[in-house]
């Protein structure tokens, strides 16, 4: 059973007070979810139990994201801005450094938290950043495509094409190997959630000069590639590999590029290998 939403509100030192959208669950050390660029929380849920049985998780919505409103007025979205205010989420919400696990986007910024020093472990499953600039034209054209389609697709008809699989598969495709999996009440929430994000465009413009070309000392790193991904290609895990040489890479066989519900057991499992 899915956690409640809940809301915090962050008052960093240094910056103004925002408000983030998180679920909750499980006891022990705890486990921070970070999703992808145009999706939500609710992308985490197929392995949320399975890492709450030893863990204690939380699953956020990135500002401007899901439920969590946009920033402030003015507030930048690129990495050096949404970084730290990810750093003061955590002691908001009552967690020193944890463990931070990252899709996308999410992967990206859980590298930089990692190479900051603010979190114990990281996971990332097909992080943004280790892209040429061609591999990134071509995964900003799919988003751009993707986000065009959520905003023209009135909502009834996105309910009828989620009805069935072929439809399920036209509308997230691009990020799912198996979408025929996902429920037609997800399909229909993601496609929302990407519609109606207010931090998707200026996210999307603050990443066009952005490339991951740092090392990751001192924390235990583990990048982890969907075979299938289709946004983000599976060689761009070689690259993230040369430039963290100390992280474990995987494959993920069968996966797309948001592998929690193409394989929950086996992404669990590399979370918690992770962790452990």
């Amino acid at each position: 059973m899915a956690a409640p939403v809940s809301f915090a509100r962050i008052t960093p030192a240094d910056r103004p007070p925002f408000t983030v959208a998180y679920e909750r669950k499980g006891a022990g050390e705890p486990i921070v979810l970070l999703h992808g660029i145009g999706h939500h929380l609710q992308a985490w849920r197929p392995v949320c139990d399975i890492l709450a049985a030893s863990h204690e998780v939380i699953a956020l919505d990135l500002p401007g994201f899901g439920a969590s409103p946009a920033l402030p007025g003015g507030s930048s979205y690129d990495l050096a801005s949404v970084v730290p205010l990810l750093a003061s989420a955590f002691t908001g919400l009552g967690v020193d450094r944890p463990h931070v696990v990252g899709n996308s986007l999410g992967g990206l910024l859980a590298l930089e938290l990692g190479r900051a020093r603010a979190v114990r472990s990281v996971t990332a499953l097909s992080p943004a950043g280790f892209w040429t600039p061609a591999e990134r034209r071509y995964a900003f054209g799919l988003l751009r495509g993707m986000y065009a389609g959520a905003q023209a697709l009135p909502e009834p008809v996105v309910e009828s094409l989620a009805r069935t699989a072929l439809g399920r598969a036209s509308l997230t495709g691009t990020i799912y190997a198996h979408p025929g999996r996902r429920s037609a009440e997800a399909v229909v929430a993601e496609t929302r959630a990407l519609r109606e994000a207010p931090g998707f465009a200026p996210t999307l413009a603050a990443g066009r000069a952005v490339r991951f070309t740092s090392d990751v000392p001192d924390v235990p790193v583990t990048i982890a590639w969907g075979s299938r991904d289709r946004l983000l290609l599976p060689r761009q895990g070689v690259r993230a590999k040369h430039t963290i040489p100390a992280a474990r890479l995987v494959r993920l066989p069968g996966c797309g590029h948001v592998p929690m519900n193409d394989d929950p057991a086996l992404v669990a499992r590399v979370i918690l290998d992770t962790v452990g």
